[in-house]
């Protein structure tokens, strides 16, 4: 496929819903939009349960019953992934989309040897390799990422969280993919070893050209490191922004700015931890308004139809308020009404 924009994959109303036995399904995902262009960094943040690891399973088409596609599109340079069948597909994954698992000691096989892992990556999709070949390509790839091509004869148990997580992310690019997707490809290691995990990424992803989605619950990870970031919050994405937009305090949906207030600063007096009172909602209902408005502080009249992703200056959001501030008396208390230039129409 010849590339003809610079957007690589591009996820159009994408739905995901988990069935159940009770009739009462699971709806992880709902109606999101997004956009990762050719060789940057898509961060997608979000508390645990918002539907991010849903979402990166549904972009690598790697859904598993009970979850489904309930609806959308999912592009890769064009294409629709989900309406490949299954040969055409197997041509995609790894060559052109790869994906680095949460848990690195899971998603490799604990009784077979790292090099094994990698010769049967290429037997699969470059059968034309010679064993000599295979063998170099995988201690190339090992020293890619800063371990010792000798470490091909180790099983995963022999090696530590920090270089598990780097021999898969070696093996995602393994047959240089056009788009990684990581899902949390850090958590659990030690602030160290996650700074060394980072920076490798970053230079790969300059000197190989790669695009990445960053999935992470650390919306201040990626203030550091990715381009644009989108804000998951019930399934949806509430916020989507350049990463400096968001970094220089230009932050509009309520939800976006809980989640940075809930890091301490590191110098001045207020180092206290500000956290964001209430629950999630239940995925499994429908919520007719805003899914934040039991928890935002400047909850108003308007809440109570849910909001559309729409332009507020240089960022998107889904949020009734101008420009998504603080209001120090909801309006709908004051005075029984909504602010001048809001009104309850969907996506005002």
């Amino acid at each position: 496929m010849k590339a003809t924009t610079d957007v690589i994959l591009a996820a159009e109303h994408v739905d995901v819903v988990y069935d159940s036995g009770d009739g009462r399904p699971t709806h992880a995902v709902r109606d999101v939009c997004l956009e990762l262009r050719r060789g940057e960094l898509l961060g997608i943040a979000g508390e645990s349960g918002c539907g991010k690891s849903t979402l990166a399973y549904a972009l690598a088409r790697l859904l598993q019953p009970p979850g489904r596609l309930a609806g959308g599109t999912v592009r890769l340079d064009g294409a629709d992934l989900y309406a490949l069948d299954a040969e055409a597909l197997r041509g995609v994954r790894w060559t052109r989309l790869a994906m680095v698992f949460q848990s690195a000691m899971n998603a490799l096989n604990p009784v077979t040897t790292v090099g094994r892992q990698f010769d049967d990556i290429f037997r699969a999709h470059r059968p034309q390799l010679s064993g000599a070949e295979r063998r170099s390509r995988a201690g190339e790839l090992l020293q890619l990422v800063g371990i010792d091509a000798g470490r091909l004869r180790s099983h995963p148990h022999e090696l530590s969280g920090g270089m598990r997580q780097r021999v898969a992310i070696a093996m995602a690019l393994a047959l240089d993919p056009d788009v990684v997707i990581m899902d949390e490809p850090t958590t659990a290691l030690d602030v160290v070893v996650q700074r060394e995990i980072l920076d490798e990424v970053e230079q790969l992803r300059e000197r190989l050209g790669f695009a990445v989605v960053f999935i992470t619950h650390d919306l201040n990870l990626l203030l550091e490191i990715s381009d644009r970031l989108a804000v998951m919050y019930a399934g949806r994405v509430v916020e989507y922004a350049d990463t400096e937009t968001i970094a220089s305090g230009g932050a509009v949906h309520p939800y976006t700015r809980g989640l940075l207030r809930s890091f301490p600063a590191l110098t001045g007096e207020r180092r206290e931890l500000r956290g964001i009172p209430g629950q999630p909602p239940d995925l499994r209902v429908a919520e007719p308004g805003c899914a934040f408005a039991d928890r935002c502080e400047s909850v108003f009249e308007p809440c109570g139809v849910r909001p559309r992703l729409v332009a507020r200056g240089p960022s998107s959001a889904a949020c009734h308020l101008p420009g998504g501030a603080r209001v120090a008396e909801p309006p709908s208390r004051a005075a029984g009404r909504a602010p001048e230039g809001t009104t309850g129409r969907s996506g005002a």
